[in-house]
Parts: C-alpha cells; structure tokens; sequence
C-alpha cells in the first residue's frame, strides 16, 4: 500500500478534512464458489501487488467453513454510526445497474469501481481482508467500517484435508458481495476444496492478463484504529469463560427488546473470585448467571462494556460454538470475545467506542506505547518471527534476550506498526506484516491535526490546567479548565462533564470553533487539550494513594434481584457518601474532619470496609 502525503495544511478552525492512504489492490480474478454437483471449489485470489502467498486443501466441515465466513463477512462491513436516510445512492446505483446491464463481467466490475471513485470515494475505505498462511494455520483479519470492531478468522491444519505444499506469508484477498452470495452456495455433502493464490491454486499463468483493480482511499483513522485495537489484545485482562447457551441467552434478550433511548447501553460482568460470574443487561437490569467455569481471578471486579449489539454477527455460527472465552481490559476498554469451534477459532475485538467517541479513544490511546520508530528490542523481536511464524512471550525472552517490561513495549510497539499481531486465542506473537511497505507511523500518530496540537500544548508548562472539578452525583464529573495559546494572546475555558467510564455527556469551549459548530465538527483543541491532561493525571494519582486529595469510587453489591449501590467521594477534608438502591434516589452523608489526612485514612479504611462486605468497584482500572 503506497501513501501520500497531504497537499494542502489543515485548518484548525474547521473541520479537517480525514487524511488517508492510497491503496492500490490488484487481483488475477474475482474471489468465488464454484460447484459442480457433488463438488466446490473456493477460489480466493490473493493481492498481485505483495509477495505469493498459496494454500490448497479439501475442507473438513464445509458447512462450519460456510457460516465461519460468513460471520466474518458480517463484520467487514458493519457500521453502527447514525446515518440518515438518503436515497441519492440508490437511485444512482439503478442507473449504473441499468447502463452495465449490457456489459461482460469484467467491464461491469471495472465499470463498478470507477463510478464508486467519482461519485462515492469514501464507501471503498476499508482494506479488503488480510490473510496470513502459517504453518499452523490460516488468519483472516478484518476491522469495520465504523472503527469500533475486529475480527480474525483462524483455521488451524486440522481443518483441511489433503493439504498442499503451501507458501507462507501475508497477503489480501478479493472478499465482496458476490463471494459472500456464492459462499451460501456450499453444502455438507459436497467436497468442497478451498485454495488462496495469485491464480487461486490454478496454474499460473504465463502472461498477467486482465485483473481487477481496487484503488482506494483509506482513512489513517481506521488504518490507526486496526492496528491499536489488535495491540490492545496484549494489555492485562480478566478471563471470563462462558458457554454457547450463556451468550444465546444475552443475544435472545437484546433481540426480543429494544434499547432506551437516553438509558445505559451496556453488559455489565459481575466478577467474584472462585464464583460463577453474572451478565447483567441494562438497562433492564436483567441478570444472567452464567454456567461455565468459575472466575479465578484474584479479586472481586465489576466491568462495563460496550458494542453488545455487535455481537449479533455472531449468530450464525453460534450453533457451532463450543465454548466462549471473553477477555475483559477494564471498563470502557476494548474486549476480546473468542468463539471456539473446534479447529476453527474467531476471535472479535469490541472497542466500545465508534470513530465518534472521541473522550474514550483519547484514554485508550495512553495504555499504549505512542512511538513512530521501532527500537532495537522491536526489531530483534520482529526478526525471529520473521524465521519462526510465531512464538509465546517465554519463548521470545529466551531467544531474543528481551525481557520483562521490554519485552512487553516491543511487542505493543510492533503490533501497532503493523508488523506484528498477537493471537489472544493461542496465546502467541505472529509474524503478519499488514502492508506490503512499510507504513509511514508519523501520519498515525495522532488521529488528526487537533490532536495534535493538544499534545503539543500539553509539552508546554502550564499552558493547560484543570481549574475545577466537580462531581454531580448520578451524572459524573464536570472538568473545568484553562487552556492558554501563547501565539493567540488568549486564554480558553473549556469544560465538559465526564461519566465514570470515560464518555462525555456535555461539553462547551470559549474558542470561535467552537461557537461556531459545537461538537458537531469534532472536538476543539482545548476541549481534546482538557481531555488529555486529566487522563494523564489520573494516571499519575493511581501510583500514589497518598497524595489524592479528590477521588469517588462506586460500588455496587447484588442482593437477589436487587443491587445496592454505594459512591463515596472525597473532597480534601469532606467525604460524601451516598447509598441506595440502583436507579433510586439515593441518600447522602457528608461528613468533615479536622484536616486532609484524616479525611484521607477515613477515606481508605470505607474503600477497605466496602470491599470486605463483597462490594464490587465498579469504576477500577
């Protein structure tokens, strides 16, 4: 994939324009099923433009294979942001339809992808799968449309039959429409043969002939999202085993009634060492305990996500399902769903947010490494599995001599260059360049040109501060702040409200952009600016209880069918705490002391007390 730069300086006061990536994609053909009565064959034509990747193999469960592929297909194009009815697109495709009609195949294809450049340059955004063939298995990758999902397909060897000698490598195939309507195509009693390649496992040919051609524009939004919600697969998280009827039953509850319109959207986790842990939907409040293994984590944790919807692509290869393995980062964080079918293994990355959210990809942004360079830990890192395919983290310290905390920033920062992937399912680093040139990491470094204004304001002393914090009880956390542009000879007010996950619930700013568009064409600079700096310094708090001198905590306890809720709030010589039961008005106590620090052990010692009478922290890192 070949990049280019942008031409022309954005303009901070309007909303930018999205930067992108060309991407040229050349294919030999058009990806397809073809069945000849009791046979089929699944031809995948892989991308001219990289290195020859090749497989050829009879499918095992073909049927399993079917639905597997078409869950991923789901994914590929999902996009759960608002989009208004408009049928302009419509009535432009009847008229390419009704002027192609005449056409060969090919030209129509041709003649497809030219009409979409001219007239609808932003549908074609998204790269067309990746496919890795290792010694072990074959990984499809995917990331949607609306930057809140990932997937990876994984067949491992013992899914085929009659295996080929293969070529390992990385490359992506033709995967549109009419692959997806020739898949449905498949049958259990057919021998089905599935093959990836230049020529999809056919000869050769001895001179390129027609191809199909993609040329695409593909915003660094998404390119950045892709990779950092596959580098977040390597952070600590919390292991939650389900069974197939566990999520069934979630999805049959989600599918039978409808969300709220201003109500909480989340699955809460209910954790508690050593018992089975609950699924709790909201807002209905209804409770799921779940029949798989017990949680054996170490400490009791309640954990919100978001992106329930999304797991309706699922539903099709749910029957096949043998276990689920959900791994949880944190509350507002990405999660890790692993549906397990025997030898063939999806695995679906949520991150909670859409490209819209921009408060909770701001905060997911500071979990990672943000370099735009590898290291020398990076490359050693890189270059044995460059030899090897794959390797776990014990086996990578002992070959490569990288350890501990290196070791685990060359792994982050080689998934997030593109490099590298992990494979949370098995466990293991793979070798998985994503493009065929190496990417140009100082466009991905920040979403946009705000963004990084806001970093370079946070570089500079006291040129962003927080003025105020005040906690509304049931809302979350208004932020104050004052954000001063040397070069402008003027002093910002931001504010925004923050829930305790991370989402914004309002905002406003001082600034002209501001007043002009409001949130409308994204954050300003100063509100991303505010932002940032409050992460950080709750990032600095959580190393060093003492020194905190504002924090609430919420806890929550079940109790049957009711929860207890519980937010204490410390306020330098002041504690609030407030109790009551879920979505009921709650009682308040406020309680003063003679100076911060007795405030601050009488603070801790409830935090202590709470959590010895089994209360949950809902909002913990």
């Amino acid at each position: 994939m070949a990049t280019t730069e942008p031409t022309a300086e954005l303009d901070t006061d309007a909303p930018p324009p999205a930067p992108s990536s060309g991407a040229h994609l050349s294919y030999a053909g058009a990806s397809r099923v073809l069945t000849s009565g009791n046979s089929a064959q699944v031809e995948m034509f892989g991308n001219l433009d990289r290195a020859a990747v090749r497989f050829d193999a009879t499918i095992k469960n073909p049927l399993r294979f079917r639905e597997a592929l078409s869950a991923l297909y789901g994914v590929i194009g999902s996009d759960y942001r608002y989009a208004p009815k408009d049928r302009t697109q419509y009535i432009a495709y009847l008229r390419l339809k009704r002027d192609a009609a005449p056409l060969g195949v090919w030209h129509a294809q041709q003649a497809y992808f030219a009409w979409m450049l001219r007239n609808d340059p932003t549908a074609l955004t998204i790269l067309d799968p990746v496919v890795s063939v290792h010694p072990d298995q074959i990984t499809f990758e995917v990331f949607g449309k609306d930057e809140s999902t990932y997937a990876c397909l994984a067949f491992r060897g013992e899914a085929f039959d009659t295996l080929s000698a293969a070529q390992y490598g990385t490359t992506n195939i033709d995967f549109s429409d009419a692959l997806y309507s020739s898949v449905q195509q498949i049958r259990g009693y057919r021998e089905t043969k599935f093959a990836i390649g230049h020529d999809a496992g056919k000869p050769a040919p001895e001179t390129r002939g027609a191809t199909l051609e993609k040329k695409i524009q593909v915003p660094d939004s998404w390119l950045r999202g892709f990779l950092q919600v596959q580098s977040a697969a390597t952070l600590p998280f919390d292991h939650v085993q389900l069974s197939p009827m566990d999520l069934y039953n979630v999805l049959r509850h989600l599918r039978m009634n409808g969300d709220r319109k201003g109500k909480k959207r989340g699955l809460r986790f209910e954790l508690v060492p050593a018992q089975q842990p609950r699924i709790v939907a909201e807002p209905w409040e209804t409770v799921f305990t779940t029949t798989g293994d017990v949680f054996r984590g170490k400490a009791a944790r309640l954990v919100r996500v978001w992106g329930r919807r999304r797991l309706m692509t699922m539903k099709r290869l749910l029957p096949f399902v043998q276990s689920v393995d959900v791994y949880l980062l944190g509350s507002g964080l990405p999660s890790f769903w692993v549906f397990r079918c025997g030898d063939i293994t999806l695995t679906l990355g949520l991150t909670g947010f859409t490209s819209a959210n921009w408060s909770s990809a701001l905060g997911f942004d500071l979990l990672l490494p943000r370099k735009t360079q590898d290291g020398e830990p990076t490359k050693k890192v890189v270059e044995y599995l460059g030899k090897q395919w794959k390797a776990d983290a014990k086996e990578l310290a002992a070959q490569t001599g990288v350890k501990g905390a290196a070791l685990v920033e060359a792994v982050q920062v080689g998934c997030q260059n593109g490099e590298l992937m992990y494979d949370i399912a098995n466990g293991v680093y793979r070798h998985r360049p994503l493009t065929a040139q190496p990417l140009d990491l100082a466009r991905l470094q920040f979403r946009n040109q705000r963004e990084k204004v806001a970093h370079d304001l946070l570089t500079r002393r006291g040129a962003v501060r927080i003025t105020g914090e005040n906690r509304i009880a049931g809302i979350g956390l208004e932020l104050t702040g004052t954000v001063t542009v040397t070069e402008e000879k003027r002093d910002y007010r931001p504010q925004m409200v923050l829930a305790d996950e991370g989402q914004v619930r309002k905002v406003t700013c001082t600034c002209a952009p501001f007043r002009k568009q409001g949130i409308k064409g994204g954050p300003c600079v100063h509100l991303i600016a505010l932002r940032l700096v409050f992460a950080e310094k709750e990032s600095k708090k959580a190393k060093s209880d003492d020194a905190v001198k504002f924090e609430t905590r919420a806890f929550a306890k079940r109790d049957g069918d009711v929860e207890n809720v519980v937010q204490i709030s410390l306020e330098r010589d002041k504690i609030k705490y407030r109790w009551g039961l879920s979505g009921q008005t709650m009682r308040l106590q406020t309680m003063r002391f003679n100076s911060e620090a007795d405030a601050r052990q009488a603070y801790f010692a409830k935090l202590a007390d709470l959590d010895s009478k089994g209360y949950l922290d809902a909002i913990a890192e």
